[in-house]
């Protein structure tokens, strides 16, 4: 008769072994930080599909990559603190994008007749990645909407339509055509240490920031008064534009800048 204990030993699983699980070294830091771009999520074709999807242009992560980062595309998602916490966790820099127009109702107002159908998950998913973003001062680029979506974020409104205060669309040209408008940018502001006193800025926005949030200073303005840049004074990397600087690939110091901003976090 065998006995159970026989019979423990030499059952199917005596042979088994627990695989150890591989140890996660911590990245050098000389390494490229992750650079984290929000994304599109709208209606678009390809081949023949024509299907809901999140997409970015191509040239806003080759500016990441071309200044020393690794870009890793954001979709949007449903935005809740435990998932906006394990992204945050993931990168060392955000990048918010550009896109459609936020929704007016983020900063009571009604839509003009030419704001954009609002995109609210979009919407939800930028908020939350921003203010996660600056509770742990992770570094920030915003670019045009990503503007936008900063101030209102904190509590400021926008012009829904700038051509009615301008009196031109020299902001927004139509037909996916990029004007360039000088910029003269703040004496001593974070943005005038990567770009100097005036740049030339590659507009395409049809609305801007009016009441500026509090806790966000005006660093950069056109000609005409038109806010083109604001930075969060309390972080020591939180810079948005009203421009396309990805458009500009002679131009990558917006880039640098943020690169190594984050670079420096990873680092703390």
């Amino acid at each position: 008769m065998v006995s159970s204990a026989s019979n423990t030993a030499s059952g199917p699983s005596s042979d088994r072994r627990v695989a150890a699980k591989p140890r996660v070294e911590t990245p050098p830091s000389d390494s490229p930080p992750i650079i984290g771009l929000t994304t599109y999520l709208q209606q678009a074709q390809t081949g023949i599909w024509d299907v809901r999807a999140s997409f970015l242009p191509e040239v806003y992560f080759d500016s990441v990559t071309r200044s020393g980062g690794i870009a890793v595309l954001l979709p949007p998602q449903p935005a809740s603190d435990a998932v906006i916490a394990r992204v945050l966790d993931g990168i060392d820099g955000l990048i918010v994008t550009g896109g459609r127009d936020v929704d007016p109702s983020r900063y009571g107002q009604e839509p003009h007749p030419t704001t954009d159908a609002p995109s609210l998950e979009r919407d939800a998913w930028e908020d939350a990645l921003l203010r996660g973003a600056i509770e742990r001062e992770l570094p920030f680029l915003g670019i045009c909407r990503g503007a936008q979506v900063l101030n209102v974020a904190l509590g400021g409104t926008l012009i829904q339509h700038l051509p009615e205060v301008v009196g031109s669309t020299r902001y927004q040209l139509g037909g996916g055509n990029f004007n360039d408008v000088p910029v003269e940018v703040e004496a001593g502001s974070e943005l005038s240490e990567l770009v100097g006193g005036e740049v030339v800025g590659k507009m395409y926005h049809h609305q801007s920031i009016d009441r500026v949030a509090d806790g966000l200073s005006v660093s950069a303005r056109s000609a005409d008064g038109v806010i083109e840049a604001v930075e969060l004074d309390s972080v020591p990397f939180g810079i948005a534009v009203q421009w396309h600087p990805e458009q500009s690939q002679d131009d990558l110091r917006l880039f640098e800048g943020l690169v190594d901003a984050a670079r420096k976090y990873r680092g703390n």
